[in-house]
């Protein structure tokens, strides 16, 4: 992948119920020039979600026809329904320069662990398991199989935890935003990303 030095990808991983996804909005506010990478899935829209923002809602032949192109940087299923990371769009923002933002399960994010090097992984986890397995059934709108199924799931996924780089227990959404902000800046002021600027200095 060519991307413009100092423009850095960072993938952000959580359990379902966790607030993975509000963490990532909150980060984006703070910072305009960062892109969020827009997943592709072929699970229905829910209410108030919108196309091209939330996720890019394709059918699950227009999925599968992306699968076999290549055009995935990674790709999963789950409970049914595929979701999945496009290349092109993931290539070109940090070829514009530009630091980019993804929400992506464990084995997505180890897949681009494996393909990209350089990306900072930051695992979120509610404060207690208790409070995790009361954020899943708070939803209310699901069955109790459901909701095993997910815990279950859940704690497959936490066991993943141990290689991803940084941990962030969402207690309170501002608190957790100002340490995933924390994370990004201390990772934009690495040495080796700044190696050009020093560089400067040597001439």
């Amino acid at each position: 992948m060519s991307a413009k030095e100092n423009a850095i990808y960072i993938a952000v991983s959580a359990p379902s119920g966790a607030g993975k996804t509000s963490l990532c909005r909150e980060v984006l506010k703070m910072f305009p020039d960062m892109r969020y990478s827009v997943s592709y899935t072929t699970r229905t829209p829910r209410s108030g979600e919108l196309d091209g923002k939330d996720y890019v809602f394709v059918s699950e032949s227009e999925f599968r026809g992306m699968i076999d192109k290549g055009e995935f940087v990674e790709w999963a299923e789950n409970y049914g329904c595929l979701y999945g990371t496009s290349r092109k769009v993931m290539r070109d923002f940090l070829a514009q320069g530009h630091d980019l933002l993804l929400d992506v399960d464990p084995r997505g994010a180890r897949a681009l662990k494996e393909n990209y090097p350089g990306g900072i992984f930051v695992f979120v986890l509610p404060p207690s398991r208790d409070v995790l397995i009361e954020r899943l059934k708070g939803r209310g709108s699901e069955p109790d199989r459901v909701v095993k199924k997910r815990l279950e799931k859940s704690m497959d996924e936490i066991k993943e935890v141990f290689w991803y780089d940084y941990v962030i227990f969402n207690e309170r959404i501002d608190e957790a935003a100002d340490r995933l902000r924390s994370v990004y800046l201390a990772e934009k002021s690495r040495r080796e990303r700044q190696m050009n600027r020093i560089n400067q200095y040597m001439e």
